[in-house]
């Protein structure tokens, strides 16, 4: 049901399928053999599919957040009660076991003609559904889908009236993730930036916007890696911006280190002439130790058309000195790193034929 039916009606791949199971009680499923999962409402994984069966449920706002609803799951219940409290039309189908569809809200018809809708005005409700169909926005782009006049005017509402302040880190960040991961990344913050919450999440990028989103738009044409995009997303912030937004939002090691050094260095390959200054460079990217991040490092820069064709031939002839040679001769302590780099530079002058451009 919901995102099941859709992506089947979109002719999508259909990844899983949820239940919503009327008129019953935990007690009553748990004596069929159904094992349940999860604190915050009854969901029963099957005994022989796994697959996933949920009581149906209402929900009551009582406080402000995403977190600030009563939930009920009384046995009375009905489908259509279920599928009101969902966000969009689309996500809001239901399919009987035998094929047929259970559409109170529209949802087969804003299908029909590629409209992103919200089911009810309780929509307003929760803020993370101001994430949620900025999502959408980026996963159904290409397919033509749009957002409905009315459902926007809503989303602005809720940024004026302060509900999206009450989103938490995890959640947001959930979303972006999620959203670095599809076709089109960038129409997910074109989306905030028009309900006006960019400038309450993501206050760091207004001010390179355009830039930022054209990076965005080339490291989807150049890798699929939700990290690297992230960082050129990143790449116009200064340190201390990206210092506060990766705290703010808690973000993975994996989403800070990269942007990091691309803040910090990716300029400074165009200005490196001469071998020691990119050798020294390289040291400060730790390339030596870890070539994976380095790598990751010179495909932003790339997408950025930062030129690092001499900054990898650098690193691949210092990398034919062997630093056990260097002890062998009798260096110690630090004069190892001083001889060490002395001998990649003559190495690199007598070997190789690096730019200095």
């Amino acid at each position: 049901m919901g995102g099941a039916v859709r992506d089947k009606c979109l002719n999508l791949p259909v990844k899983e399928r949820d239940w919503v199971v009327t008129g019953a009680t935990p007690d009553d499923m748990l004596k069929q053999g159904f094992r349940q999962v999860g604190k915050d409402f009854p969901v029963f994984l099957h005994p022989d599919t796994h697959e996933e069966y949920a009581l149906a449920r209402t929900e009551r706002k009582i406080a402000a957040g995403y977190k600030g609803f009563e939930t009920s799951f009384d046995s009375a219940v009905s489908l259509e009660e279920d599928l009101q409290r969902r966000d969009l039309t689309i996500n809001a189908i239901a399919e009987t076991p035998n094929g047929a569809f259970v559409d109170p809200f529209n949802g087969l018809q804003d299908l029909k003609y590629k409209i992103l809708r919200h089911v009810s005005p309780a929509f307003v409700e929760d803020p993370v559904r101001i994430l949620r169909i900025a999502r959408f926005s980026a996963r159904f782009f290409s397919l033509g889908f749009h957002i409905a006049p009315e459902t926007y005017l809503l989303m602005q509402q809720m940024v004026e009236n302060g509900e999206v302040d009450a989103l938490v880190p995890e959640r947001i960040w959930k979303e972006v993730s999620r959203a670095l991961t599809e076709q089109h990344p960038a129409e997910f913050f074109k989306v905030l930036n028009h309900c006006q919450a960019l400038s309450r999440l993501f206050p760091e990028f207004i001010d390179y916007f355009e830039n930022a989103l054209n990076a965005l738009n080339q490291a989807v044409q150049i890798t699929q890696n939700p990290s690297l995009r992230w960082a050129a997303l990143c790449h116009d912030l200064t340190f201390a911006q990206f210092t506060a937004l990766h705290q703010r939002l808690h973000l993975p090691k994996e989403f800070i280190e990269l942007p990091q050094l691309i803040i910090q260095y990716a300029e400074t390959c165009r200005q490196t002439s001469t071998i020691e200054e990119k050798l020294k460079l390289l040291e400060k990217l730790d390339a030596f130790r870890r070539p994976d991040r380095f790598e990751d490092f010179l495909t932003v820069c790339q997408i950025l058309t930062i030129d690092i064709s001499t900054l990898k031939q650098t690193l691949q002839l210092a990398q034919q000195i062997d630093v056990q040679l260097i002890i062998r001769k009798g260096f110690q302590g630090s004069a190892i790193k001083n001889a060490l780099f002395d001998a990649r530079v003559a190495h690199i002058k007598s070997n190789g034929h690096i730019f200095c451009c």
